[in-house]
């Protein structure tokens, strides 16, 4: 079971926050974008990247896969990379990179740092999501509001995570192709 602790008491929180995007009659999947020159194969499998956190301000993501027709999507693998709190990404080891498979339910969740924008880029997570036997979506996902989002020519509104009061949680759920 990947939500356990304090997780629980984020989920709670969570029930307020709206789905992102709402699975609906006709969904369309998420929308695909570039994995960047910071992608590296074989994170480890963990939900919990805050090992080496120290000090850093803590940050989880959380959120459910779906297919196209609103059925939950168990098994599916998620993956998240990237950057620091000065913007750097760990390019040498597996900081702030990690998978996990979703649980029956389809949920996901990650326990990371709050990231941070860099050069031309705005603040984001990297994202892959590859239901068992299904393709892989690449994507990213941001914060609403933030001030370099108007900049990044890679932005996109859809990609928007919803966030808790404290905006210490942020909410995305993923829709992929029904197989």
């Amino acid at each position: 079971m990947i939500f356990t602790g304090s997780s629980a008491h984020v989920w709670a929180q969570l029930s307020a926050l709206p789905l992102t995007p709402a699975c609906e009659t006709g969904s369309v999947s998420t929308p695909q974008q570039t994995q960047g020159p910071f992608y590296r194969p074989n994170a480890p499998q963990r939900n919990d990247l805050t090992a080496d956190a120290g000090s850093r301000r803590r940050f989880s993501l959380r959120g459910f896969v779906f297919d196209t027709g609103c059925r939950p999507v168990p098994e599916a693998m998620v993956e998240i990379w990237h950057a620091d709190e000065r913007g750097e990404y760990d390019n040498d080891g597996y900081l702030w990179r990690a998978y996990q498979l979703t649980d029956d339910a389809g949920r996901w969740g990650f326990d990371t740092i709050l990231t941070q924008h860099y050069s031309f880029r705005t603040a984001h997570y990297h994202i892959r999501v590859q239901p068992r036997g299904g393709e892989v979506l690449t994507t990213q996902l941001y914060f609403p509001d933030h001030p370099r989002n108007h900049g990044d020519r890679l932005f996109d509104p859809r990609l928007v995570m919803a966030l808790d009061d404290d905006r210490s949680t942020g909410r995305f759920d993923f829709v992929v192709p029904s197989l």
